[in-house]
Protein backbone atom coordinates (compact mmCIF):
# COMPACT_ATOMS: atom_id res chain seq x y z
CA UNK A 1 0.00 0.00 0.00
CA UNK A 2 1.20 3.23 -0.57
CA UNK A 3 -0.47 6.45 0.79
CA UNK A 4 0.03 10.23 -1.16
CA UNK A 5 -1.65 13.55 1.44
CA UNK A 6 -2.63 16.31 -0.10
CA UNK A 7 -3.96 19.42 2.32
CA UNK A 8 -6.90 21.36 1.04
CA UNK A 9 -6.24 25.32 1.03
CA UNK A 10 -8.90 26.16 3.59
CA UNK A 11 -11.58 28.83 2.49
CA UNK A 12 -10.48 32.16 4.22
CA UNK A 13 -13.64 34.39 3.83
CA UNK A 14 -15.63 33.48 6.94
CA UNK A 15 -11.86 33.73 8.73
CA UNK A 16 -11.47 37.45 7.34
CA UNK A 17 -14.61 38.41 8.21
CA UNK A 18 -14.43 37.18 11.65
CA UNK A 19 -10.75 38.73 11.62
CA UNK A 20 -12.14 42.05 10.82
CA UNK A 21 -14.60 42.05 13.54
CA UNK A 22 -11.53 40.72 16.34
CA UNK A 23 -8.39 42.21 15.37
CA UNK A 24 -9.44 45.41 16.77
CA UNK A 25 -9.06 47.19 20.17
CA UNK A 26 -10.92 44.92 22.02
CA UNK A 27 -9.45 42.16 21.09
CA UNK A 28 -5.94 43.38 21.53
CA UNK A 29 -7.03 43.69 24.97
CA UNK A 30 -8.63 39.68 25.31
CA UNK A 31 -6.99 38.02 22.27
CA UNK A 32 -3.36 38.82 21.73
CA UNK A 33 -1.21 42.74 22.80
CA UNK A 34 1.19 43.64 24.90
CA UNK A 35 -1.09 43.56 27.88
CA UNK A 36 -2.60 40.48 27.46
CA UNK A 37 1.14 39.29 27.72
CA UNK A 38 2.37 41.31 30.67
CA UNK A 39 -0.67 40.65 32.88
CA UNK A 40 -0.70 36.76 31.70
CA UNK A 41 2.78 35.95 32.41
CA UNK A 42 2.86 37.98 35.56
CA UNK A 43 0.61 35.34 36.69
CA UNK A 44 -1.66 37.95 38.60
CA UNK A 45 -4.44 35.55 38.91
CA UNK A 46 -4.33 31.91 39.92
CA UNK A 47 -5.79 30.83 36.29
CA UNK A 48 -5.24 32.93 33.50
CA UNK A 49 -9.12 32.36 32.31
CA UNK A 50 -10.28 35.01 35.22
CA UNK A 51 -8.44 37.70 33.60
CA UNK A 52 -9.73 37.17 29.87
CA UNK A 53 -12.90 37.47 31.23
CA UNK A 54 -12.92 40.34 32.85
CA UNK A 55 -15.18 43.65 32.37
CA UNK A 56 -13.92 46.91 31.09
CA UNK A 57 -14.17 49.81 32.99
CA UNK A 58 -13.24 52.42 30.31
CA UNK A 59 -13.38 52.09 26.84
CA UNK A 60 -10.84 49.97 25.26
CA UNK A 61 -8.97 52.70 23.28
CA UNK A 62 -9.01 54.53 26.56
CA UNK A 63 -7.60 50.64 28.63
CA UNK A 64 -4.60 50.53 25.85
CA UNK A 65 -3.58 54.28 25.65
CA UNK A 66 -3.53 54.33 29.48
CA UNK A 67 -1.68 50.88 29.36
CA UNK A 68 0.40 52.39 26.68
CA UNK A 69 1.40 55.51 29.34
CA UNK A 70 2.01 53.34 31.88
CA UNK A 71 5.30 51.03 30.05
CA UNK A 72 6.48 54.15 29.19
CA UNK A 73 7.81 54.87 33.38
CA UNK A 74 9.71 51.30 33.01
CA UNK A 75 12.89 50.08 31.67
CA UNK A 76 11.75 48.03 28.39
CA UNK A 77 8.49 48.68 29.09
CA UNK A 78 8.30 45.76 31.13
CA UNK A 79 5.25 46.86 34.32
CA UNK A 80 6.39 45.37 37.58
CA UNK A 81 3.60 42.84 38.65
CA UNK A 82 2.31 45.43 41.68
CA UNK A 83 1.70 48.16 39.09
CA UNK A 84 -0.19 45.77 36.73
CA UNK A 85 -2.72 44.45 39.62
CA UNK A 86 -3.57 48.15 40.28
CA UNK A 87 -3.65 49.07 36.47
CA UNK A 88 -6.19 46.04 36.21
CA UNK A 89 -7.77 47.14 39.19
CA UNK A 90 -8.40 50.04 37.88
CA UNK A 91 -9.61 49.62 34.39
CA UNK A 92 -11.54 45.63 35.07
CA UNK A 93 -14.18 44.88 36.59
CA UNK A 94 -14.93 40.82 37.73
CA UNK A 95 -16.70 38.48 35.79
CA UNK A 96 -20.32 38.31 36.26
CA UNK A 97 -21.76 41.56 35.10
CA UNK A 98 -22.14 39.94 31.76
CA UNK A 99 -24.93 38.17 33.25
CA UNK A 100 -28.36 38.88 34.23
CA UNK A 101 -30.59 36.94 36.92
CA UNK A 102 -32.25 33.68 34.86
CA UNK A 103 -34.19 30.41 36.08
CA UNK A 104 -35.02 28.26 33.08
CA UNK A 105 -39.41 28.62 33.58
CA UNK A 106 -39.87 25.44 32.18
CA UNK A 107 -37.93 23.33 34.93
CA UNK A 108 -40.48 21.69 36.90
CA UNK A 109 -39.94 18.79 40.23
CA UNK A 110 -41.51 15.79 38.45
CA UNK A 111 -40.24 14.61 35.14
CA UNK A 112 -41.34 11.51 34.23
CA UNK A 113 -37.76 10.30 34.12
CA UNK A 114 -37.34 9.95 37.56
CA UNK A 115 -40.23 7.64 38.56
CA UNK A 116 -38.50 5.10 35.98
CA UNK A 117 -35.71 5.26 38.58
CA UNK A 118 -36.84 2.30 41.01
CA UNK A 119 -33.84 3.06 43.43
CA UNK A 120 -34.53 5.26 46.02
CA UNK A 121 -30.82 6.50 46.67
CA UNK A 122 -31.05 6.56 43.02
CA UNK A 123 -33.85 8.48 41.95
CA UNK A 124 -33.09 11.15 45.11
CA UNK A 125 -29.66 11.22 43.80
CA UNK A 126 -31.50 11.88 40.19
CA UNK A 127 -33.90 14.60 41.65
CA UNK A 128 -30.57 16.46 43.13
CA UNK A 129 -29.27 16.51 39.43
CA UNK A 130 -32.29 17.67 38.35
CA UNK A 131 -32.18 20.37 40.51
CA UNK A 132 -29.12 21.91 39.06
CA UNK A 133 -30.76 23.23 36.06
CA UNK A 134 -31.68 26.06 37.63
CA UNK A 135 -28.65 27.04 39.45
CA UNK A 136 -26.41 26.09 36.09
CA UNK A 137 -29.00 28.56 33.71
CA UNK A 138 -27.36 31.82 32.23
CA UNK A 139 -28.98 34.70 30.72
CA UNK A 140 -26.45 37.40 28.97
CA UNK A 141 -27.22 40.49 29.62
CA UNK A 142 -28.61 42.91 27.32
CA UNK A 143 -25.25 44.92 28.24
CA UNK A 144 -23.26 42.72 26.24
CA UNK A 145 -25.75 42.62 23.04
CA UNK A 146 -25.71 47.14 23.51
CA UNK A 147 -21.95 47.37 24.71
CA UNK A 148 -19.81 44.72 22.87
CA UNK A 149 -16.52 46.32 23.16
CA UNK A 150 -16.75 46.09 26.65
CA UNK A 151 -16.97 42.33 27.56
CA UNK A 152 -15.09 39.24 26.08
CA UNK A 153 -18.16 37.61 26.60
CA UNK A 154 -20.02 36.39 22.97
CA UNK A 155 -24.00 37.53 22.85
CA UNK A 156 -26.51 35.19 22.99
CA UNK A 157 -30.08 35.88 22.25
CA UNK A 158 -31.07 33.08 24.85
CA UNK A 159 -30.80 31.94 27.61
CA UNK A 160 -29.10 28.55 28.38
CA UNK A 161 -26.93 25.68 30.44
CA UNK A 162 -22.95 26.22 31.00
CA UNK A 163 -20.97 23.44 32.60
CA UNK A 164 -20.38 25.29 36.27
CA UNK A 165 -17.20 26.02 37.80
CA UNK A 166 -14.49 28.42 35.81
CA UNK A 167 -16.47 27.77 32.76
CA UNK A 168 -19.42 30.26 33.10
CA UNK A 169 -19.91 30.47 29.28
CA UNK A 170 -21.42 28.01 26.24
CA UNK A 171 -19.12 25.57 25.22
CA UNK A 172 -19.91 23.59 22.36
CA UNK A 173 -19.45 19.93 22.36
CA UNK A 174 -20.08 19.68 25.83
CA UNK A 175 -23.57 21.23 24.47
CA UNK A 176 -24.95 17.98 23.26
CA UNK A 177 -25.06 16.06 26.24
CA UNK A 178 -26.78 19.19 28.34
CA UNK A 179 -29.45 19.39 25.63
CA UNK A 180 -29.85 15.21 25.87
CA UNK A 181 -30.16 15.98 29.59
CA UNK A 182 -32.90 18.64 29.16
CA UNK A 183 -34.69 16.87 26.95
CA UNK A 184 -35.12 13.98 29.35
CA UNK A 185 -35.95 16.69 32.22
CA UNK A 186 -38.88 17.97 29.73
CA UNK A 187 -37.16 21.02 29.50
CA UNK A 188 -37.43 21.12 25.88
CA UNK A 189 -37.52 25.51 25.49
CA UNK A 190 -34.37 25.68 26.99
CA UNK A 191 -32.70 23.21 24.76
CA UNK A 192 -34.25 24.93 21.65
CA UNK A 193 -33.19 27.82 22.99
CA UNK A 194 -29.91 26.85 23.66
CA UNK A 195 -30.10 25.32 19.68
CA UNK A 196 -30.73 28.58 18.69
CA UNK A 197 -27.83 30.30 19.79
CA UNK A 198 -25.71 27.94 17.89
CA UNK A 199 -27.92 28.51 15.09
CA UNK A 200 -26.78 32.22 15.78
CA UNK A 201 -23.55 31.60 16.07
CA UNK A 202 -23.01 29.52 12.38
CA UNK A 203 -25.13 32.31 11.08
CA UNK A 204 -22.87 35.16 12.35
CA UNK A 205 -19.24 33.26 11.76
CA UNK A 206 -20.25 29.80 9.60
CA UNK A 207 -19.00 27.64 12.82
CA UNK A 208 -19.78 26.97 16.47
CA UNK A 209 -16.86 28.60 18.23
CA UNK A 210 -15.08 26.80 20.94
CA UNK A 211 -16.77 28.62 23.50
CA UNK A 212 -18.57 31.91 24.23
CA UNK A 213 -15.84 34.06 24.76
CA UNK A 214 -14.07 36.18 21.99
CA UNK A 215 -11.04 34.34 21.82
CA UNK A 216 -12.76 31.28 21.39
CA UNK A 217 -13.94 32.63 17.66
CA UNK A 218 -11.24 31.13 16.17
CA UNK A 219 -11.42 27.81 16.73
CA UNK A 220 -14.66 25.29 17.36
CA UNK A 221 -14.98 21.79 18.57
CA UNK A 222 -16.32 18.23 17.40
CA UNK A 223 -19.35 19.56 15.14
CA UNK A 224 -22.53 18.31 17.24
CA UNK A 225 -25.27 20.48 16.34
CA UNK A 226 -26.89 18.39 13.58
CA UNK A 227 -27.32 15.64 16.64
CA UNK A 228 -28.59 18.47 18.87
CA UNK A 229 -31.16 19.03 16.41
CA UNK A 230 -31.72 15.78 15.47
CA UNK A 231 -33.00 14.59 19.32
CA UNK A 232 -34.65 17.83 20.09
CA UNK A 233 -37.01 17.13 16.51
CA UNK A 234 -36.87 13.43 18.03
CA UNK A 235 -38.35 14.83 20.86
CA UNK A 236 -40.69 17.47 19.84
CA UNK A 237 -41.47 16.79 15.42
CA UNK A 238 -41.26 20.51 15.04
CA UNK A 239 -40.86 20.70 11.44
CA UNK A 240 -41.18 24.62 11.20
CA UNK A 241 -38.00 25.31 13.64
CA UNK A 242 -36.29 22.19 11.40
CA UNK A 243 -36.79 23.63 8.07
CA UNK A 244 -35.42 27.44 10.17
CA UNK A 245 -32.42 25.33 11.05
CA UNK A 246 -31.57 22.63 7.82
CA UNK A 247 -29.73 26.04 6.08
CA UNK A 248 -27.73 26.85 8.86
CA UNK A 249 -26.82 23.32 9.61
CA UNK A 250 -25.31 22.66 6.23
CA UNK A 251 -23.67 25.75 6.96
CA UNK A 252 -21.66 24.56 9.25
CA UNK A 253 -20.92 21.61 7.63
CA UNK A 254 -19.21 23.27 4.38
CA UNK A 255 -17.37 24.87 7.30
CA UNK A 256 -15.75 21.83 8.19
CA UNK A 257 -15.40 20.27 5.06
CA UNK A 258 -13.65 23.67 3.25
CA UNK A 259 -11.71 24.66 6.29
CA UNK A 260 -11.26 21.40 8.37
CA UNK A 261 -10.77 18.70 5.43
CA UNK A 262 -7.53 16.93 3.56
CA UNK A 263 -7.22 14.72 0.99
CA UNK A 264 -5.32 11.07 1.73
CA UNK A 265 -4.66 9.08 -0.99
CA UNK A 266 -4.82 5.10 -0.52
CA UNK A 267 -3.72 3.09 -3.44
CA UNK A 268 -4.73 5.46 -6.23
CA UNK A 269 -8.08 6.11 -4.57
CA UNK A 270 -8.22 9.62 -3.13
CA UNK A 271 -10.47 9.92 0.12
CA UNK A 272 -11.78 13.44 1.77
CA UNK A 273 -11.32 13.31 4.88
CA UNK A 274 -11.52 15.78 8.08
CA UNK A 275 -9.34 17.03 11.15
CA UNK A 276 -8.82 19.59 13.45
CA UNK A 277 -6.58 22.50 12.00
CA UNK A 278 -6.44 26.31 13.77
CA UNK A 279 -4.25 28.66 12.13
CA UNK A 280 -3.42 30.84 14.95
CA UNK A 281 0.22 31.20 15.92
CA UNK A 282 -0.20 32.51 19.26
CA UNK A 283 -1.03 31.44 22.59
CA UNK A 284 -3.88 30.51 23.70
CA UNK A 285 -5.47 34.08 25.77
CA UNK A 286 -7.23 32.04 28.33
CA UNK A 287 -3.80 30.33 29.55
CA UNK A 288 -1.38 32.21 28.10
CA UNK A 289 1.38 31.46 30.49
CA UNK A 290 1.06 27.69 29.96
CA UNK A 291 1.28 28.38 26.22
CA UNK A 292 4.40 30.44 26.55
CA UNK A 293 6.43 28.54 29.31
CA UNK A 294 5.80 25.33 26.90
CA UNK A 295 7.37 27.17 24.18
CA UNK A 296 10.28 28.87 25.72
CA UNK A 297 13.36 28.41 23.92
CA UNK A 298 12.04 27.10 20.82
CA UNK A 299 12.84 29.26 17.98
CA UNK A 300 9.98 31.51 16.87
CA UNK A 301 9.02 29.69 13.96
CA UNK A 302 8.70 26.41 16.13
CA UNK A 303 6.67 28.37 18.85
CA UNK A 304 4.11 29.64 16.05
CA UNK A 305 3.58 26.27 15.18
CA UNK A 306 3.44 24.35 18.71
CA UNK A 307 0.27 26.86 19.74
CA UNK A 308 -1.56 26.12 16.31
CA UNK A 309 -0.92 22.92 17.52
CA UNK A 310 -2.20 23.39 20.58
CA UNK A 311 -5.51 25.48 19.49
CA UNK A 312 -6.18 22.50 17.14
CA UNK A 313 -6.11 20.07 20.43
CA UNK A 314 -8.09 22.41 21.91
CA UNK A 315 -10.67 22.18 19.10
CA UNK A 316 -10.60 18.41 19.62
CA UNK A 317 -12.12 18.68 22.31
CA UNK A 318 -9.23 16.73 23.97
CA UNK A 319 -6.67 19.23 25.12
CA UNK A 320 -4.69 17.96 25.99
CA UNK A 321 -3.43 14.23 25.24
CA UNK A 322 -0.30 11.91 24.30
CA UNK A 323 -2.92 11.30 21.53
CA UNK A 324 -1.69 14.43 19.61
CA UNK A 325 1.86 13.37 19.85
CA UNK A 326 4.10 12.35 16.99
CA UNK A 327 8.48 13.03 17.57
CA UNK A 328 10.66 14.14 14.97
CA UNK A 329 11.16 10.77 13.75
CA UNK A 330 7.23 11.06 12.62
CA UNK A 331 6.39 8.25 15.25
CA UNK A 332 3.33 8.93 17.64
CA UNK A 333 5.03 9.32 21.04
CA UNK A 334 7.23 12.08 22.36
CA UNK A 335 5.91 14.84 24.77
CA UNK A 336 3.50 17.69 25.35
CA UNK A 337 6.06 19.58 22.87
CA UNK A 338 6.11 17.25 20.37
CA UNK A 339 1.76 18.03 20.01
CA UNK A 340 1.03 17.84 15.96
CA UNK A 341 -2.85 17.43 16.28
CA UNK A 342 -3.45 18.68 12.42
CA UNK A 343 -1.01 16.14 11.44
CA UNK A 344 -3.75 13.35 12.62
CA UNK A 345 -7.30 12.35 11.28
CA UNK A 346 -9.06 11.51 14.41
CA UNK A 347 -11.16 8.16 14.01
CA UNK A 348 -14.24 10.28 16.21
CA UNK A 349 -14.39 12.95 13.88
CA UNK A 350 -14.63 11.39 10.79
CA UNK A 351 -17.54 9.05 12.58
CA UNK A 352 -19.20 12.48 13.86
CA UNK A 353 -19.53 14.09 10.33
CA UNK A 354 -20.67 10.47 9.09
CA UNK A 355 -23.42 10.52 11.29
CA UNK A 356 -24.07 13.52 10.89
CA UNK A 357 -24.18 13.57 6.38
CA UNK A 358 -26.75 11.11 7.36
CA UNK A 359 -29.02 12.93 9.38
CA UNK A 360 -28.49 15.90 7.25
CA UNK A 361 -29.92 13.20 4.67
CA UNK A 362 -32.64 12.33 6.58
CA UNK A 363 -33.42 16.00 7.85
CA UNK A 364 -34.06 16.67 3.54
CA UNK A 365 -35.82 14.03 3.26
CA UNK A 366 -38.62 14.61 6.28
CA UNK A 367 -38.94 18.34 4.03
CA UNK A 368 -39.33 16.40 0.97
CA UNK A 369 -36.24 17.14 -0.47
CA UNK A 370 -35.38 13.76 -1.88
CA UNK A 371 -32.73 15.39 -4.47
CA UNK A 372 -31.08 16.91 -1.65
CA UNK A 373 -30.83 14.06 0.59
CA UNK A 374 -28.99 11.81 -1.98
CA UNK A 375 -26.46 14.58 -2.18
CA UNK A 376 -25.95 13.58 1.62
CA UNK A 377 -26.25 10.06 0.90
CA UNK A 378 -23.48 10.16 -1.86
CA UNK A 379 -21.55 11.60 0.79
CA UNK A 380 -21.72 9.06 3.17
CA UNK A 381 -21.16 6.56 0.97
CA UNK A 382 -17.95 8.08 0.18
CA UNK A 383 -17.07 9.07 3.98
CA UNK A 384 -17.68 5.48 4.92
CA UNK A 385 -14.91 3.84 2.03
CA UNK A 386 -12.63 6.74 3.24
CA UNK A 387 -13.17 5.58 7.14
CA UNK A 388 -12.23 1.70 6.26
CA UNK A 389 -9.70 2.37 3.61
CA UNK A 390 -7.74 5.16 5.79
CA UNK A 391 -8.80 4.07 9.17
CA UNK A 392 -9.89 0.37 9.71
CA UNK A 393 -7.66 -1.92 10.54
CA UNK A 394 -8.60 -5.76 9.46
CA UNK A 395 -5.95 -7.67 11.46
CA UNK A 396 -6.79 -5.83 14.64
CA UNK A 397 -10.26 -4.88 13.70
CA UNK A 398 -11.01 -1.60 15.05
CA UNK A 399 -10.41 2.03 13.52
CA UNK A 400 -7.25 3.92 14.17
CA UNK A 401 -6.02 7.30 14.04
CA UNK A 402 -3.90 7.96 10.92
CA UNK A 403 -0.66 9.75 11.37
CA UNK A 404 -0.34 11.89 8.30
CA UNK A 405 3.44 12.22 8.68
CA UNK A 406 4.40 8.91 8.65
CA UNK A 407 1.56 7.34 6.82
CA UNK A 408 0.47 4.94 9.70
CA UNK A 409 -2.41 4.49 11.89
CA UNK A 410 -1.55 5.09 15.26
CA UNK A 411 -2.73 1.10 17.21
CA UNK A 412 -2.67 2.86 20.80
CA UNK A 413 -6.30 2.24 22.67
CA UNK A 414 -8.49 5.07 22.71
CA UNK A 415 -12.32 4.93 23.57
CA UNK A 416 -12.64 6.53 19.97
CA UNK A 417 -10.86 3.76 18.31
CA UNK A 418 -14.75 2.26 18.56
CA UNK A 419 -16.59 5.11 17.75
CA UNK A 420 -18.21 4.40 14.31
CA UNK A 421 -19.78 1.56 15.91
CA UNK A 422 -21.67 4.89 18.07
CA UNK A 423 -22.45 6.78 14.70
CA UNK A 424 -23.47 3.65 12.62
CA UNK A 425 -21.02 4.38 10.31
CA UNK A 426 -19.06 0.84 8.78
CA UNK A 427 -20.48 -1.13 6.22
CA UNK A 428 -20.17 -5.20 7.30
CA UNK A 429 -22.14 -6.12 10.45
CA UNK A 430 -18.78 -8.52 11.09
CA UNK A 431 -16.82 -5.36 11.92
CA UNK A 432 -19.07 -4.64 14.81
CA UNK A 433 -17.65 -8.54 16.51
CA UNK A 434 -14.20 -7.99 15.52
CA UNK A 435 -14.26 -4.50 17.16
CA UNK A 436 -16.19 -6.19 20.57
CA UNK A 437 -13.40 -8.59 20.55
CA UNK A 438 -10.84 -6.03 20.19
CA UNK A 439 -12.17 -3.78 23.07
CA UNK A 440 -11.63 -6.99 25.09
CA UNK A 441 -8.08 -7.36 24.24
CA UNK A 442 -6.85 -3.89 24.44
CA UNK A 443 -6.21 -3.38 27.99
CA UNK A 444 -9.31 -1.02 28.23
CA UNK A 445 -11.66 -2.67 30.08
CA UNK A 446 -9.31 -3.55 33.04
CA UNK A 447 -10.51 -0.60 35.40
CA UNK A 448 -13.74 -1.03 37.46
CA UNK A 449 -14.70 2.85 37.23
CA UNK A 450 -14.86 3.38 33.66
CA UNK A 451 -12.73 2.99 30.46
CA UNK A 452 -9.59 4.94 30.36
CA UNK A 453 -9.37 7.67 27.97
CA UNK A 454 -6.00 6.57 27.01
CA UNK A 455 -3.27 3.77 28.40
CA UNK A 456 -1.03 6.20 28.32
CA UNK A 457 0.09 8.08 32.03
CA UNK A 458 1.39 11.46 30.29
CA UNK A 459 0.08 13.70 32.80
CA UNK A 460 -2.38 15.36 30.75
CA UNK A 461 -6.12 15.02 31.27
CA UNK A 462 -7.12 13.35 28.42
CA UNK A 463 -5.04 10.24 29.66
CA UNK A 464 -4.82 7.34 32.01
CA UNK A 465 -6.01 7.57 34.40
CA UNK A 466 -8.74 10.12 33.87
CA UNK A 467 -12.68 8.81 32.21
CA UNK A 468 -14.54 11.47 30.17
CA UNK A 469 -18.37 11.08 30.51
CA UNK A 470 -18.75 11.74 26.75
CA UNK A 471 -16.49 9.19 25.99
CA UNK A 472 -18.41 6.65 27.87
CA UNK A 473 -21.51 7.72 26.50
CA UNK A 474 -19.89 6.87 23.17
CA UNK A 475 -19.15 3.96 23.70
CA UNK A 476 -21.84 2.32 25.56
CA UNK A 477 -24.11 3.67 23.02
CA UNK A 478 -22.17 2.16 20.20
CA UNK A 479 -22.26 -1.31 21.83
CA UNK A 480 -25.32 -1.57 23.06
CA UNK A 481 -26.71 -0.38 19.33
CA UNK A 482 -24.66 -4.12 18.45
CA UNK A 483 -26.81 -6.88 17.28
CA UNK A 484 -25.05 -9.09 19.71
CA UNK A 485 -26.13 -9.72 23.07
CA UNK A 486 -22.32 -10.12 24.35
CA UNK A 487 -22.13 -5.96 23.31
CA UNK A 488 -25.48 -5.33 24.87
CA UNK A 489 -23.94 -6.78 28.45
CA UNK A 490 -21.00 -5.21 28.30
CA UNK A 491 -22.53 -2.16 27.95
CA UNK A 492 -25.22 -2.57 30.32
CA UNK A 493 -22.04 -3.65 32.91
CA UNK A 494 -19.95 -0.31 31.57
CA UNK A 495 -23.44 1.68 32.01
CA UNK A 496 -23.63 0.29 35.86
CA UNK A 497 -19.93 0.81 37.10
CA UNK A 498 -20.10 4.41 35.36
CA UNK A 499 -22.94 5.34 37.24
CA UNK A 500 -21.66 3.46 40.11
CA UNK A 501 -18.33 5.69 39.85
CA UNK A 502 -20.45 8.72 39.74
CA UNK A 503 -22.55 7.76 42.43
CA UNK A 504 -19.72 7.38 44.90
CA UNK A 505 -18.04 10.75 43.64
CA UNK A 506 -21.23 12.47 45.04
CA UNK A 507 -21.80 11.01 48.12
CA UNK A 508 -17.98 11.45 48.85
CA UNK A 509 -17.67 15.37 48.02
CA UNK A 510 -21.54 16.63 47.22
CA UNK A 511 -20.01 17.33 43.69
CA UNK A 512 -20.31 16.19 40.15
CA UNK A 513 -16.82 16.22 38.27
CA UNK A 514 -15.91 16.76 34.60
CA UNK A 515 -13.94 13.42 34.78
CA UNK A 516 -12.88 10.23 37.06
CA UNK A 517 -10.26 8.52 37.97
CA UNK A 518 -10.56 4.97 36.75
CA UNK A 519 -8.69 3.11 39.73
CA UNK A 520 -10.25 4.92 42.32
CA UNK A 521 -14.00 4.46 43.52
CA UNK A 522 -15.78 7.45 43.46
CA UNK A 523 -12.12 10.03 42.96
CA UNK A 524 -11.81 12.43 40.63
CA UNK A 525 -9.91 12.58 37.91
CA UNK A 526 -6.60 14.67 37.62
CA UNK A 527 -3.79 15.86 35.28
CA UNK A 528 -4.08 18.71 32.88
CA UNK A 529 -3.42 22.58 33.56
CA UNK A 530 -6.31 23.65 36.13
CA UNK A 531 -8.06 22.24 39.04
CA UNK A 532 -11.05 19.51 38.10
CA UNK A 533 -14.22 21.24 37.45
Amino acid sequence: MYVLIFFTVPRLNNFLDICVYSCDSVSEIYCTGELLRQVQLAKLFDDNKAFVDMKLNAAPDIVLDAFSNLTKRFPHGTVPPSDLRVFVNTYFANSGKEFESWSPPDWHDKPNLLSKISDQNLRSWAEELHGLWKSLGRKVSNDVRDNPQMYSMIYCPYPGIVPGGRFTEFYYWDSYWVINGLILSEMVQTARGMIENFLHMVNRYAFVPNGGRIYYERRSQPPFLPLMMESYYEATKDIEFLRKALPLLENEYSFWMENRSVVVEVNSVKHIMNRYYVQVGQPRPESYAHDAELAEGLPAEAQEKLWTELKAAAESGWDFSSRWYINNLGQNSGSFRDTKTSSIVPVELNALICRNERVLATFHRILGNEEKARVYDSAVSSRLKAIESVLWDTKQGAWFDYNLLSSTRNSAFYPTNLSPLWAQCYSQPEMGQQALQYLRGSGGLDYPNGVPTSLSQSGQQWDMPNAWPPLQHMLIEGLSQLDLIDAKDLASDLAQRWIQSNWLAYVKYDAMFEKYDVSGDGKPGGGGEYEVQ
